[in-house]
């Protein structure tokens, strides 16, 4: 089965995912949907197709990407340690809407972080985005498919219409279910901070690690080079 860019959105069966798991591991790149918005993806290890997605997007070279990743074990591939508190999000959340923010392993492209030393990971709760990540077998780079601080995808013809022959392939997966990005916590430091409100409240958070979380004002989220515009 031999697919082009620019064309339609192609139904993600089974031929069409293990197909995207290839190009991705040539360094290019693949919207795919998750339950939140569809994700503009590239290989999370390889630079220069990262690269590719800040150019496609109009995306400022300091604002970090979510690396999507298979399985709450991948949280070793990518964070150089995994705190008690990123533990219990994950196994509460995930698969789910919540990106964490860790201390990054040295391997990991900076720029997947936007120059820092953390970054951002979740597991994603979408048959389409699961299936991909397994076939692919390593961390998927995804911002939202579209254009820089444009409105998020939530239909594979959303990225058609918005990036057009820019991308290798789109997955077309049905139309997202939630339908807003992800919610950003920080647990790369000694207290846990809220970055960006999502589907999963502060409540949620707060209740699981039994304690309360700083919320991050619109100065420190500049500062911490967390563009809160921006879906996964």
């Amino acid at each position: 089965m031999i697919y082009k860019g620019n064309m339609k959105p192609i139904f993600a069966d089974d031929a069409a995912i293990d197909y995207a798991a290839n190009l991705l591991r040539q360094g290019r790149l693949v919207a795919f949907p998750t339950e939140t918005v569809y994700g503009l993806g590239a290989d999370a290890s390889n630079p220069d197709a990262v690269r590719r997605i800040f150019q496609v997007k109009g995306r400022p070279a300091d604002h970090p990407l979510i690396v999507h990743i298979p399985s709450v074990d991948s949280l070793n591939d990518w964070a150089l340690t995994v705190p008690e508190a990123a533990q219990l999000l994950a196994a509460h959340f995930w698969p789910g809407p919540l990106a964490l923010i860790l201390n990054k392993r040295p391997e990991v492209p900076l720029v997947v972080t936007g120059g820092q030393n953390t970054v951002g990971l979740r597991m994603p709760d979408h048959p389409v985005a699961l299936r991909l990540l397994q076939a692919f077998g390593g961390g998927i780079a995804a911002p939202s498919a579209n254009r820089f601080c444009r409105i998020s995808p939530t239909q594979a013809v959303h990225v058609e219409e918005e990036l057009g022959n820019t991308v290798d392939l789109i997955l077309d997966g049905g139309a997202c279910q939630v339908g807003v990005e992800s919610t950003i916590v920080d647990l790369s430091g000694n207290r846990p901070k809220l970055l960006r409100p999502g589907r999963i409240t502060l409540h949620d958070i707060e209740a699981v690690l039994q304690t309360e979380l700083i919320i991050a004002s619109p100065q420190s989220d500049q500062a911490n080079h967390i563009d809160i515009r921006a879906p996964e």
